[in-house]
Parts: structure tokens; sequence; C-alpha cells
């Protein structure tokens, strides 16, 4: 087993690598103001952001999930690699060499699974390329210049050519220290009588990348009439690939996606080159497989659904392209974005249409033409005879329940007159009514199998923390003592200063909600708020390292990254919270030690009761003194 990675390592990998950086590889992130960004959680599906970025404290948290942790953490999430995966990843991105405790450098065989697979295919991308300038890959530039991609082109994209022979990158993989087991793993190599043999072969290659850059698969498209396999043979399944969760394109289109808020959804590979190189850098297709679900939650975590955003599908005409429209107007609902339609005159595809009429024609095919929506129902409708009312009401039995499933109400009583006017039924009420009806039934129907139980949320709408860890009354921000404990605990996790040393005197018994009394715990056992005065990130990562379990972990996060309740937050204020925090304590106390002399009665003994007498009379006047002087009588 490799030794563990030397703990200053792990400390210089998260200084050097941004947290705002590496999570602006997966989602949209904007200003949410304070120092922090937002985007739309990529952990959970939501419709307004409550994923939070702190940069200056290197920390995330998401108040509808509460997934929360620093640069480390969010690697680990996404990208499910173990701790020390994650941090080899980020250690290679930032050029740092890694140290181990056992065994001094960690020798190639002992990488995590991922990272070794990330690293055959960036190998092996870099193979082909190579091989795309020999004599034997002629056929494949002829491919590309025929369909008007120059050698600039082609080195911009990453285009490969795989040679013809049996295990040629097999070899070149082993002589870089890859094992069969690991090249079998990686779909690059496939099973043959006497080992592993490449698993393309005599193929023009398309690197496919992930949304942080690492190539993860490859598209392999036939050359030659002898090749008897599929036009176009994709790598299989891995941990890596999931051709369900990639887009092709999208390293080169995420940054304008998120600019432009906008994304042009093509066919293919060489659709994608042509619309990019038109100039229409949103464009992006998936690969071997229909647009769906996952595919859409990469694009809502980069267009940000602000209202303006669109995305616009390019199909065929033909039988093929009409089906996928209409599978993407399934997943339609999904999207806060406006969807489009757009097919090229002549049925033709972007890469046809840019070397039959050129660039400007590619740039004017995607400029919104038809609604999905309306192109989904025309569909529907074309199969009827609308010249019969049987055909009519065959065409809204079909048509009604798809316009039913538009959540928004005014878009779906807007559809639903469309609709009747592309039937040709002059009682639009009749169709709007109609509509109305199946979406109520719909809905019903999923109230009478039960609601799905929403996420605690943070922030002001926090009501409760549901810890294993601990126990006692939810969280409520409506309590004073509940707001004004939160307060003291996010002053004491991001402007320690503020508080210490006062702060680390305070007992976790002064907090009432048990999941804040866990916090306290977790800041003494990091060494106090005092010692996060000269540097915050390092002390929140002890804090986060102390905490029993990820809801505590999380609730840290949280309260790490959420703004404060007031408008100016200095020393006035946070010994307002200091005073407030303790005065409840001594009140508690004095109500404590009062209700326990009534329950005993004539029963309590003297000597105890001079005792308590004597304890309430100075925590009376402690109280007094808190009133009166504020922090200046902690």
């Amino acid at each position: 087993m490799a030794g563990r990675i030397n703990d200053d390592d792990v400390k210089a990998v998260r200084d050097a690598v941004p947290i705002d950086a590496v999570v602006s590889d997966y989602l949209q992130l904007r200003n949410a103001g304070g120092g922090n960004l937002k985007g739309l959680c990529p952990f959970h599906d939501e419709k307004s952001p409550s994923f939070q970025v702190s940069p200056s404290k290197g920390l995330f948290h998401c108040f509808g999930c509460q997934e929360g942790g620093d640069t480390i953490a969010f690697v680990m999430k996404i990208d499910h690699l173990s701790f020390s995966e994650t941090v080899e990843r980020l250690a290679a991105k930032a050029g740092i060499t890694l140290r181990y405790e056992e065994g001094g450098y960690n020798p190639s065989h002992q990488r995590g699974e991922r990272i070794r697979l990330v690293e055959a295919h960036k190998a092996a991308a870099q193979f082909y390329v190579e091989q795309l300038d020999g004599p034997e890959a002629e056929i494949g530039r002829k491919f590309l210049a025929e369909r008007g991609f120059d050698q600039a082109a082609a080195t911009h994209f990453g285009i490969g050519y795989s040679p013809a022979g049996w295990d040629h990158l097999t070899r070149y993989l082993r002589g870089k220290g890859f094992s069969d087991k690991e090249l079998i793993a990686s779909g690059l190599s496939q099973d043959g009588r006497r080992g592993p043999i490449d698993r393309f072969r005599g193929r023009l290659m398309w690197p496919i990348t992930d949304t942080s850059g690492d190539v993860v698969g490859f598209g392999a498209r036939r050359l030659r009439e002898d090749d008897n396999g599929p036009k176009y043979l994709n790598t299989p399944e891995t941990a890596i690939y999931k051709k369900s969760q990639v887009l092709y394109g999208i390293d080169l289109a995420k940054k304008d996606i998120a600019k432009a808020s906008r994304a042009v959804v093509v066919e293919g590979y060489t659709d994608v080159m042509a619309c990019h190189l038109a100039g229409i850098t949103t464009a992006i297709a998936t690969c071997g497989t229909a647009f769906g679900g996952d595919h859409i939650k990469i694009l809502r975590r980069l267009l940000m659904d602000n209202g303006s955003a669109r995305v616009i599908f390019t199909f065929d005409g033909d039988a093929a392209g009409q089906k996928a429209a209409l599978r993407a107007f399934e997943d339609d609902q999904k999207f806060a974005a406006e969807t489009y339609i757009a097919i090229a005159p002549d049925n033709m595809d972007p890469c046809d249409l840019r070397l039959a009429k050129g660039d400007e024609a590619v740039r004017d095919l995607v400029e919104p033409r038809t609604p999905l929506f309306e192109f989904a129902l025309r569909q529907i409708v074309g199969r009827y005879d609308l010249e019969t009312p049987a055909g009519r009401g065959a065409a809204l039995d079909e048509a009604a329940p798809v316009v039913a499933r538009i959540k928004n109400s005014s878009s779906q009583h807007e559809v639903a007159v469309q609709l009747a006017g592309m039937l040709g039924i002059l009682d639009t009420q009749f169709v709007v009514k109609r509509v109305a009806q199946l979406a109520r039934w719909a809905r019903e129907r999923g109230e009478q199998r039960g609601p799905a139980q929403a996420p605690p949320r943070g922030g002001q709408q926090y009501q409760q923390v549901r810890a294993p860890a601990v126990s006692g009354p939810a969280l409520n921000l409506r309590s004073p003592a509940h707001r004004t404990e939160r307060e003291l605990l996010k002053l004491a996790l991001q402007k320690p200063a503020l508080v210490s040393p006062a702060f680390d005197a305070y007992g976790t018994d002064e907090f009432t909600a048990p999941p804040y009394a866990a916090v306290r715990q977790c800041i003494e056992e990091a060494g106090g708020a005092e010692t996060g005065v000269p540097e915050t990130r390092e002390y929140l990562v002890r804090v986060l390292d102390a905490a029993p379990d990820d809801t505590v972990r999380n609730l840290v996060t949280e309260l790490a990254v959420e703004v404060f309740r007031g408008k100016t937050i200095d020393e006035t204020y946070a010994g307002m919270q200091l005073v407030q925090v303790r005065l409840r304590a001594v009140d508690r106390r004095i109500n404590d030690v009062q209700g326990s002399l009534a329950r005993l009665g004539s029963k309590v003994a003297p000597d105890h009761l001079a005792a308590a007498q004597n304890e309430v009379w100075v925590l009376q006047q402690y109280a007094q003194s808190l009133r009166n002087n504020g922090a200046d009588a902690l």
C-alpha cells in the first residue's frame, strides 16, 4: 500500500488550488455578496441557487442539501474519489510533488484507480494525435479535409488516429508503466486470444473530456470499407466514463455557455466542430446516447436558470431526428431555460450546412426559430386527420397530457390555447379546461403516493438538523436564543478575532441547541477560536476535522459561509452576541437553582439553602453587570 500523504503537502495542495476555480469547472458561479459566490448545487436538483462558495475560507456549502466542505471534499464528492486520489489529482494540477510518510514517493502502480485511468487516457490521446501525422492516417486526414477541417481544426479538438494493427496502443501504454488490468479497465484495450489488444483500430479518434477537461473516453469513426464495426464506436462504460453523464465539447464550450446563457445541442462530433469553427462556441453533443436527464443537470449548472437562458437543439428533419426531438421534449420541464429546435434546410446537419453554405449559414441556423414544445405538439398533431371530429379528438387525447406536464401554470395555459389553434378547435376554453383537469389529476396521484421529503434548508429558512450524533430540541430560528447562538458561532468561525479570547471561555452548555453545542465542542477541540486569528483557513480545517460526523461537519461549513444578520459586523456587534448568549445562560442557571429550591421546599438543608441563595445572588449581580456594562463585564 502507498504511504500516507504528508500533512504539509496536503496543506500546500489545499492552499494552492482556489476552491472557486475548481468549482467553476462544474457549474457557473455568480456574486452572492459578502465575498461569497453562488450557483446551482451539483449534488441535488434545485431551481434557485442555494450552493455557496467562500473563496477566502476555501469552503463550500449548500443550504438546500447541507453538503459542505473544502476543495478536497468537493472533488471527492463530485468525482467519487478517495481522499488520496483527490489530493493526487489536485497536486498534479498545481504542480506539487507529494511526499508519503511510509515509503517515500508514491510508485505509479499504487496511484488511485481513477487517477491511473485518466492518465492512461491522457497518454492515449497524445499517442493518437501523433499517429495522425503518419502515412497510414492519410485516409483520416482526407476524411477531415472533405468535411472542411484543416490541421489547425484537428489540433484544436485533439483529433487523432488509431493504427490498424492489433496492439500498437496497448504496447505503447505498457511501456508507460500501465498494467494489462488497467488497460482493460480503461476501455482502451480489450481481451484478445493472446492477451489485451487495442479496442480502437484504424479509426479517426475524438477525445471525450469531462467538465474539468480530463480525457475520459474516445469516439472512433470508421474509415475503411473492410471495417465491419459500427460507424461510430465509443468507449464502453468504465469507472470514469458514463455516456449519459458526458457531453462532447463541454470543456471547450462551458465558459461561453455560462457567459451567454445559451447552449446548442447537436448530434455529432463533426457538428460540434462545425459550430465552433463557425463561431457557435456553445455547441455540445451527446456521445452515442440520447440527450437525457443527466445531460440536463450539467447544462443547468452552467446556465444558472436565470430566466433568459436558452437551449437550442439541432436535429435532422428525418424520422430519427423527429424522434430525438420528442425525446428531448419529454425532459423539457427539467429545464428552467427556454428550449428551441432548429432544423436546417434540406435536413442538413451543421457540418454539411457549413460545407455547402459557409459559416454564416451555421450561425443563422441556431438563431431560435421554433419553441421545442410547439415542434413536439405539431409532430403529434400531424399524425391525425384534423378534418374530422374524430381525428381532432384523438389528437387532443394524445397532445393534452403532454401540455399538462408543463409545471408553470401560466405557460401551461398559453400552450393549451396554442394547441386549440393547431387542432382547429374553436372552443379554446374546452381545451384549456381539459389540460388543467389532466394536470390536476396528475398532481392528486402524486399527492396520494406521498410528497417527497424536502431537505432541511439553511440560512434563515433552516428549521432543523437531523443529527445522529446530537439529540434534543430542533433548531428554530424564530427562537431569539437560537438566532444569537448561531450568530456567535458564525463569528467564532468566520471572524474569530472579534470574539477571542472571550468565546473560548464559553462552555458547550451555554448553547441550548445540541447541534450548536456540537459545533462549539469542535471549535474547542481545534484549539479554540483564538487559534484562528492569525490563519482562519487552517483553523477551519481543524474544526472540520474535529467534527464527529457528516451532519456536524456540514453544519460547520454552513455557519462558516452564511452571511451575518447584522449590517455592520464589528466589535460592538460581536460583543452583543457574546453578552446575549452568556446572559441567557446565567438566567437559565438562576431559574434552575430557584426551581430546585422551590421543589424541595422545607426539606432543603440549611447549609444547602444558604449556598444556593448565595449562588443566586452572585448570578443576579453578574447578570445585572452584563446588562449595564455589556461585553466589558465578560
